[in-house]
């Protein structure tokens, strides 16, 4: 007996010490950095620079690939595979055991080794996947079909109306599975236009995103903001550019997908994407060792939350789906979701009410509210893989329509910056001005949005103007310089007239500290000219 039990401790022991793990390796330096950096085009595209150019984002020496020497010596140390490489963080992810892993630490190139279970580094970390398909079953003028209530509750179809369907707007969806996309009807209409321009799976390392058909969920996400079914079905962005990024392995959880998603985020800006549209999560893993806490969703402890932090700091507005976990013993936002530089959508039912698995805000957000704002995820229609017309659960789909709506909304403000046109996102919501840790701020008015966007600048609204948008207590007015007087009117969302004053002087201002809390427009009305706008009463 002692003797079998004496074996089977051995039998453990050998397992374990065999046991493959996984941990980023933090490098020392990169080569030819100066030389990337006076010729960024060796490294970037041309879309990349303008778009950093335009949002006055430096190019420094994240945007500087890892040196492959260093991979390619990575690759044939004893026991260890490579998995993936990230160039904001200077790192690698590799696989095998923690004896050899350990050992590259005596490698010059390398600076530091950060095990996924963090129990086995000398300095451990403070903080899973949540959001998966586990819960998830001239003038433009569409006819939105099915998909109108989730359209119309965030005021997309206003936008529409004045011709702004993300046309110009670049996505990069990142994802678990796109089959069929390049053959679907629902699709047509964005292959005819040109703007399904590419993708690439990084868990099979291959080019052809539609190969995979493990998952279909990035099918149906793509169908909520590019799909277009006549007078049946119309996606919130139909008219913008899409780029397809297969990064969750759906035969398992483990760490190295969230390098999957920051080298895809990488090459999304390396392209020039606006936009990066995610409805993965991450929290617990099939290595329980790996596993994150509640407590680490603060945005400053996975890995895929500091990446998506450094893609906003490039220049691309993140929006992540908030997660399903509303209903069970997790139940705050996952990561990404948790970082407080993206936007975080939660979920919501056809009539706008909280829908129970929606993943809501928690402690470990400190100073910021998540999730930000919602959108239809209850029962929100979506294009299968087989060009059905279908409903889902899931913050999954609320998500992208709201990604696809900001699009159409960027469209029609593109100076504003990705943190200011979240900024106008979050000031048109419902609950602006009382947010909670269910719907954040509410469900938003994109419409709103693109008013408050044209009213900041300067407080000026092509040639009347007034700021600021949101307000407290006065609005500062002003006229335009070939104008002595004019007369402002404030109504509320009736109609109704509640304030009205004649401007006399080219600059005054209008207390309306007295007005509730809300949306209200303000028309400005002269002898030969009269605006309306909208604003926000705080």
């Amino acid at each position: 007996m002692l003797r079998k039990l004496t074996m089977l401790l051995l039998f453990f022991l050998t397992i374990n010490s065999y046991a493959q793990e996984d941990a980023w390796i933090y490098l020392t330096d990169k080569s030819n950095v100066a030389a990337a950096l006076a010729n960024p085009i060796t490294i970037l595209t041309q879309k990349a620079i303008d778009r950093k150019q335009n949002h006055n984002i430096p190019i420094d020496q994240r945007d500087v690939p890892v040196n492959e020497a260093y991979i390619s010596d990575l690759k044939i140390q004893t026991g260890i595979t490579v998995l993936a490489k990230s160039k904001w963080f200077n790192a690698v992810h590799v696989r095998g055991t923690e004896t050899d892993i350990n050992a590259l630490s005596a490698l010059a190139y390398v600076d530091s080794i950060d095990f996924a279970d963090n129990n086995l580094d000398t300095a451990s970390r403070s903080t899973t996947i949540q959001d998966k398909t586990d819960i998830e079953d001239e003038n433009v003028v569409f006819t939105y079909g099915d998909t109108q209530n989730q359209i119309e509750m965030i005021n997309v179809d206003d936008l529409h109306v004045a011709d702004f369907t993300g046309e110009g707007i670049t996505i990069a969806v990142m994802d678990s599975g796109f089959p069929n996309v390049n053959t679907l009807g629902a699709f047509q209409r964005l292959r005819d236009n040109n703007d399904l321009l590419d993708g690439y799976d990084f868990v099979n390392r291959n080019a052809d995103v539609y190969a995979s058909t493990a998952s279909s969920h990035g099918t149906r996400v793509l169908s909520t903001m590019a799909g277009f079914v006549q007078d049946e079905f119309v996606g919130t962005a139909p008219d913008a550019s899409y780029y397809l990024f297969l990064t969750e392995d759906v035969s398992g959880e483990n760490p190295v997908e969230e390098s999957y998603w920051v080298e895809a985020a990488e090459r999304a800006d390396s392209l020039g994407v606006d936009m990066i549209n995610t409805s993965l999560g991450y929290t617990t893993f099939d290595n329980s060792n790996y596993d994150y806490t509640p407590a680490d969703m603060n945005g400053q402890v996975t890995f895929i939350s500091k990446g998506a932090s450094i893609a906003v700091e490039k220049g691309i507005l993140v929006v992540v789906s908030a997660g399903n976990s509303g209903a069970t013993a997790w139940q705050t936002v996952g990561s990404p979701a948790d970082s407080p530089n993206v936007l975080s959508i939660g979920a919501v039912d056809a009539n706008g009410d909280y829908v129970s698995f929606s993943s809501q805000g928690g402690a470990a957000q400190v100073g910021y509210q998540k999730p930000d704002v919602v959108a239809r995820g209850g029962a929100a229609y979506v294009v299968n893989q087989n060009n059905t017309i279908t409903q889902n659960n899931g913050t999954s789909f609320s998500g992208p329509i709201m990604c696809g709506g900001i699009a159409s909304l960027w469209q029609a403000i593109p100076n504003a910056s990705p943190t200011e046109v979240m900024d106008y996102v979050r000031e048109s919501a419902s609950q602006f001005s009382s947010p909670d840790d269910f719907l954040g701020y509410g469900i938003p008015d994109l419409d709103v949005a693109r008013s408050i966007a044209l009213s900041i600048d300067d407080g000026l609204i092509e040639d009347f103007g007034f700021y600021p948008n949101p307000v407290k207590d006065e609005i500062n007015l002003r006229l335009p310089e070939i104008l002595s007087d004019a007369d402002v009117s404030i109504y509320n969302q009736l109609g109704q007239k509640v304030l009205s004053q004649s401007i006399l002087e080219n600059s005054q201002t209008i207390n309306v500290s007295t007005l509730s809390t809300g949306i209200y427009l303000i028309k400005f009305s002269s002898e030969n000219s009269s605006q309306t706008f909208k604003f926000i009463k705080q």
